[in-house]
């Protein structure tokens, strides 16, 4: 009887730790995933800040709840103050229910592994013979066992291991000086992921020389395809010359294209030669699908392969499994394939929970569904035009390649840009890049990215077997890429046409607009306005340049037009150039290079008129001090000392008035000079002035309604949502497209406000207005009463 209870009562006692365990990890994901906090944790989370970490070790212990808020806040650090609001407002990434129970395996392992030993060797062995065993039957590898790793090409490293030691009987003994007599070969495929082969070397402690990279194919087959009759004669000439082939590298679709390599040829020639092969991709996933094309299913014949269940069914921080075959237990857990520690064992734990709470259907509706996404943009794409494809299969293809080419017909699919000149494909790649990352900001749930491919070039991929269980990518997001492909493909097809009109319109203008060859820049063209200054030293020149060139592209972002104007690119060899961005079939490329010198022109005349004009006020300035000088000295001769005293003053001038000679004085801007204002009073008007309003001015050439650089009748002015350019109004619009000649953008007031002001300053006090407010004004003041320059 004590017995029974004091197994209850350690059962009650587990029970109770393991409830404990799933509740501090709920609360920990709340306090993490919110984007709140408590109130009256901001207030500890100031604490938290950049320049106290790293920091000592605080003296006295903090609670859970504290740590976890200093968690969140690290999780949370900005990088930048300027985009504060935009990454506080991005959510912790949901998980999802599976993914949760891969976050509480985690916390189990932890708990599990102070359990005591006996029974923790029968939990761990349970786990681990369980998620074996569901892995080879779900993935149709029969008699396997199962290596769990973190680092996925660890798997890789182990089973070239194993293979050492199968192939080389003294290696346990001798090291590596055995592998001296007959160095091993290593075979990966050209289409292998970049580095796995130096990694697996270095690992290995084996010479670069171990490996072999096999090229793809050329003429016959798929150019993501391994070569199998060049593998063979490589395999043939490495035996003849005393080496041993050791190892191949396959791929069941590869990292950047998706293909598969032809497994069943390359077993029955590893067969041949006694070498491993070991098969690892994407493709592995359709394992789980009950139909499986033949060249996956040649997988299931290796001799071991490597798996991403994680990545697969959306599961955070689970591990990669590598399952492989081998008879001798000995050799496996010499190359560490296996483990006595129990605890290594518990690696499988999160993923051994998540396989529980998927379970078959699930684990194979997750993958089907990312299959059925990659088929339903497949067949979507065959009605976009310019739109080329590439993929293995049109029935069965998990990954989806394409790109932008004015060449292809809707539908086209595979082909290379070889007959493309080489200024021609760098364009064309340029504006891949540029659509998928279009693609990519605009629907990011769609996991699309760019891939670089040494024959095709720059593409979009679509590998939702990577990325829709962790996005969550519906249909209806695939949908969204077809609809944005139909709005910006007409763009870029219209952007390439233009770029040689563009190209040839700004040589029209030369020298004032200097055509810039910038092949990396997704749009029309890039141009860079040459100040005429004569007789300027290099750095003056360049310093102008900078000047007018930044006043243009401020001009140009002003106006209506739906059209990007920037700086370009991060890293340009150019200095001081303007790039225009992707335009439409209706643009007038005539006007617009038109419209940009002419907009330069005045920018840089209306600078000099500025420089002119600052020379003018500083000497009028000048003239003017002089003049009030002299002015108030003959003022006292005239009036007397008695009438300069503040109240004698005033009674002298109330019963004996004097009639002063003192006129004043007004500015003239456009003449340089300083004339008396008698004129102006008399007349209402300013003698000699002529208004800077009356300068020609540019207009541009368009019906009421439309917008800039278009066409008549063609086109629409509805602006596309990849256009940062924004509609504002039209009168607003107008006036920042109306330029004078002498209108400087850097001027604060328009020249006919300055003018005004600069005859105020001159106006003596009081007499400030219109003509009528002038002569009104001295109306009422005393007969015979002048106001001078001195304000008297």
């Amino acid at each position: 009887m004590g017995e029974k209870g004091s197994k209850a009562s350690s059962l009650i006692m587990v029970d109770a730790a393991l409830a404990q365990v799933g509740k501090n990890l709920s609360e920990a994901m709340r306090i993490l995933g919110d984007g709140q906090m408590e109130p009256g944790a901001g207030t500890e989370s100031r604490r938290f800040s950049r320049t106290s970490i790293p920091g000592p070790l605080q003296g006295d212990g903090q609670d859970v709840t504290t740590i976890l808020h200093l968690v969140h806040h690290l999780i949370h650090e900005e990088e930048d103050e300027e985009d504060e609001r935009d990454k506080a407002s991005q959510p912790i990434q949901n998980v999802g229910e599976q993914g949760h129970m891969a976050l509480l395996g985690h916390s189990l392992a932890a708990y599990i592994s102070v359990l005591d030993r006996e029974r923790l060797l029968k939990l761990t062995t349970r786990i681990l013979s369980d998620t074996t065993l569901w892995l080879c039957r779900i993935f149709r590898y029969d008699n396997g066992s199962a290596y769990f790793h973190e680092d996925d090409r660890d798997g890789l490293v182990k089973v070239c291991r194993l293979a050492i030691n199968a192939r080389y009987e003294e290696y346990t003994t001798e090291g590596y000086a055995v592998l001296s007599s007959r160095q091993p070969v290593i075979y990966q495929s050209a289409s292998c992921r970049p580095g796995l082969g130096q990694h697996l070397c270095n690992q290995l402690g084996l010479p670069l020389s171990s490996l072999c990279t096999v090229p793809c194919n050329t003429i016959f087959g798929s150019q993501h395809q391994m070569d199998v009759a060049l593998l063979d004669k490589l395999i043939k000439e490495d035996t003849d010359a005393g080496k041993l082939p050791l190892l191949l590298i396959a791929n069941a679709g590869t990292p950047e294209a998706g293909h598969t390599d032809k497994l069943s040829r390359l077993k029955e020639l590893c067969d041949q030669h006694g070498i491993w092969l070991h098969v690892e991709g994407v493709n592995l996933a359709t394992l789980a699908l009950a139909q499986v094309t033949s060249a996956v299913m040649g997988a299931t014949r290796s001799d071991s392969m490597t798996l991403t269940p994680g990545r697969w069914l959306g599961l955070p921080a689970v591990t990669a499994v590598t399952l492989y075959r081998h008879e001798d237990p000995a050799l496996s857990l010499a190359a560490g394939l296996t483990s006595s520690q129990p605890v290594e064992k518990l690696r499988a734990l999160p993923l051994w929970l998540s396989l529980q709470y998927l379970g078959h259907n699930g684990i194979v509706q997750k993958i089907r569904h990312a299959a059925a996404l990659s088929q339903h943009l497949l067949l979507k794409l065959k009605s976009v035009t310019c739109i080329r494809t590439s993929v293995e299969d049109e029935q069965n293809s998990p990954v989806v390649l394409f790109k932008f080419s004015q060449e292809s017909n809707a539908g086209g699919s595979g082909g290379s840009v070889d007959g493309l000149c080489a200024g021609e494909k760098e364009v064309l790649d340029t504006f891949n890049g540029w659509m998928g990352e279009q693609l990519a900001q605009l629907i990011p749930s769609s996991g699309v990215d760019v891939v670089e491919l040494e024959d095709e070039g720059t593409c979009v991929r679509f590998s939702p077997l990577l990325t829709a269980a962790v996005l969550g990518t519906q249909q209806e997001d695939v949908d969204e890429v077809v609809q944005k492909l139909l709005e910006l493909v007409p763009m870029m097809s219209a952007t390439m046409n233009l770029r040689q009109d563009f190209r040839e319109e700004t040589h029209r203008h030369a020298p004032s607009l200097t055509y810039i060859e910038e092949l990396s820049w997704p749009g029309l063209g890039a141009f860079r306005y040459e100040s005429q200054a004569e007789g300027a030293d290099e750095g003056r020149r360049k310093q102008e340049q900078k000047k007018v060139n930044d006043a243009l592209l401020t001009k140009l972002q002003e106006l209506d037009t739906d059209i990007v104007f920037s700086t370009g690119p991060e890293f340009v060899m150019e200095e001081n150039c303007i790039f225009v961005g992707m335009v439409t079939d209706d643009v007038d490329v005539s006007e617009l290079v038109d419209t940009i010198s002419t907009l330069g022109r005045d920018i840089e005349e209306s600078g000099r008129i500025l420089e002119n004009m600052t020379e003018r006020v500083r000497k009028g300035i000048l003239e003017a001090e002089l003049q009030l000088q002299k002015a108030n000295e003959d003022k006292l001769l005239e009036e007397g000392m008695l009438r300069q005293l503040p109240v004698v003053g005033s009674v002298l001038n109330w019963f004996s008035p004097v009639e002063s000679s003192i006129k004043g004085r007004t500015f003239n801007l456009a003449a340089g000079s300083l004339d008396s204002t008698d004129v102006t009073y008399s007349t209402k008007v300013q003698a000699g002035r002529t208004s800077l309003q009356d300068t020609p001015i540019l207009s541009a050439k368009r019906l009421s309604g439309q917008r800039l650089f278009r066409r008549p009748g063609a086109g629409s002015d509805s602006m596309s949502e990849t256009s940062s350019v924004g509609p504002a109004d039209e009168s607003s619009r107008e006036e920042s497209f109306t330029v004078s000649p002498n209108i400087h953008p850097s001027m604060s007031m328009s020249p006919p406000e300055t003018a005004e002001h600069a005859e105020a300053c001159f106006r003596p006090p009081g007499l400030h207005g219109n003509p009528e407010q002038v002569e009104a004004e001295q109306e009422r003041q005393p007969e015979g009463q002048e106001v001078d320059l001195s304000g008297r």
